[in-house]
């Protein structure tokens, strides 16, 4: 019931508004359903985002072996999706959406099959479960993990990402495919990094409009000193990509998705100052830091 008022008089207008059953306001009834809730809450730290892997209505083979190896790549941090689902990303978004907000993912990778473009990916993120950038890319070789019998790195493992080629710093679409890279292999932000697991290398290179894909296990040698001797075993997946189609977000949502908390401005601003504070003050930031999620690097 709306109640209008206006001219002296109320009028009264009744009627019922659809509602996506995701966005209605849910009280939680248990306790499991109060984290459940509350893993979804806004934070100042962000959670480890998420990837969805989902296979198109025609998805052939090799498709749908590259979306398993990712997936293998990508584990803990993505959700396989096994059931084919008949969408085209770039003519209709809502289903993506829809399973982004359903599943908590902010990362997408969604493979097709077809006569015109054979062998298809499409690679994109969201931002507040709408979609941000999209890039579609054509396999035109791959390599599977288990057709390299080397052996592999173990699951979770973060992942240093190399890039090679100009066109990553000079061709906007490049770059921003560059940015859609790292966000979506990047991993979990971690505070301190001990050399033994230094052990993954995901390898790009950008050379005559094409994308080549490489994954290395880092092998650490004896060789007389301190410092070790690196090596690097190829353990796949291996792909040979093309860009086809680009949906990029326009320069001022770009830079909107970027935005960050005033919170987490001021600790870093303050943990700058760190070393010429007194101890109360240095011990008070310290504080403020664990508080708010952030991290001083000291």
């Amino acid at each position: 019931m709306v109640a209008l008022g206006g001219g002296g008089g109320v009028c009264s207008w009744s009627g019922s508004v659809a509602m996506d059953p995701l966005d209605r306001v849910v009280k939680p009834k248990t306790k499991r359903a109060k984290r459940f809730l509350e893993k979804r809450e806004p934070k100042l730290k962000e959670n480890t985002k998420i990837a969805m892997l989902i296979k198109g209505g025609n998805a052939n083979l090799r498709v749908t072996e590259v979306l398993k190896d990712i997936y293998a790549v990508k584990k803990p941090f993505a959700v396989l999706y096994r059931k084919k689902n008949i969408t085209r990303p770039f003519e209709d978004q809502t289903s993506l959406e829809f399973f982004s907000k359903k599943s908590d993912c902010s990362l997408f990778l969604f493979g097709s099959h077809n006569k015109k473009r054979p062998n298809n990916l499409v690679i994109g993120r969201m931002f507040d479960y709408h979609i941000l950038d999209m890039i579609e890319l054509g396999v035109e070789k791959f390599v599977s993990l288990k057709d390299v019998k080397n052996s592999k790195c173990p699951e979770g493992t973060k992942p240093m990402l190399i890039f090679a080629g100009d066109m990553f710093d000079v061709n906007e679409e490049y770059r921003r495919l560059k940015s859609l890279l790292i966000d979506f292999f990047r991993g979990p932000t971690v505070p301190n990094i001990r050399l033994a697991g230094l052990e993954y290398v995901l390898h790009f290179t950008a050379v005559d409009g094409k994308i080549y894909m490489r994954s290395y296990k880092v092998l650490l040698k004896k060789s007389g000193c301190k410092i070790p001797r690196i090596e690097l075993e190829e353990m796949g997946p291996s792909l040979d990509l093309v860009m086809r189609r680009t949906h990029l977000a326009s320069d001022d949502l770009y830079k909107l998705s970027l935005k960050q908390p005033k919170a987490l401005k001021v600790c870093a601003l303050e943990s700058m100052l760190l070393p010429d504070l007194y101890v109360e003050t240095y011990s008070y930031i310290l504080l403020f830091c664990e508080v708010s999620g952030a991290t001083a690097l000291l």
